[in-house]
């Protein structure tokens, strides 16, 4: 039999990713598919970069945490959108990485466009943490 944890425990492991990273996260949007993983270096070409807003993540609920507020970039430079990072406020060190689509594209995280020119505006339609182990 594999471990179960229950809601509770869920909820709270979610909401210590929100409290670990901090109240003023990075994000990072880039070309190309994601590193590895988080402690290997950034790739790919960085399209925009913004700080997330104060309370980033609603608060874990039915084992899962979903974005908060709106998330919206605006592109610094052109190309397609692969993945993103999320680092902690002084945009160092990564936490969460993964894939980005357009909606209904089945990436870890969806947004309205990908595909960014300078200055065009992009915004986050999804983004949700689920735990495991239910």
């Amino acid at each position: 039999m594999s471990l179960q944890y229950s809601v509770t425990v869920r909820n709270a492991q979610l909401d210590a990713v929100e409290s670990t990273i901090g109240t003023t996260p990075v994000i990072t949007f880039f070309s190309g598919s994601p590193p590895a993983n988080c402690a290997a270096a950034d790739s790919g070409t960085v399209l925009d970069t913004f700080a997330l807003p104060s309370d980033w993540m609603a608060a874990a609920s039915s084992g899962s945490k979903a974005k908060f507020g709106t998330w919206t970039m605006s592109g610094d430079a052109a190309g397609t959108i692969g993945h993103f990072r999320i680092k902690e406020s002084t945009n160092t060190t990564c936490h969460i990485q993964g894939t980005v689509t357009a909606t209904g594209g089945g990436g870890d995280m969806t947004m309205d466009n990908v595909v960014i020119a300078v200055s065009q505006a992009g915004t986050v339609n999804t983004f949700t943490l689920n735990a495991g182990n239910a």
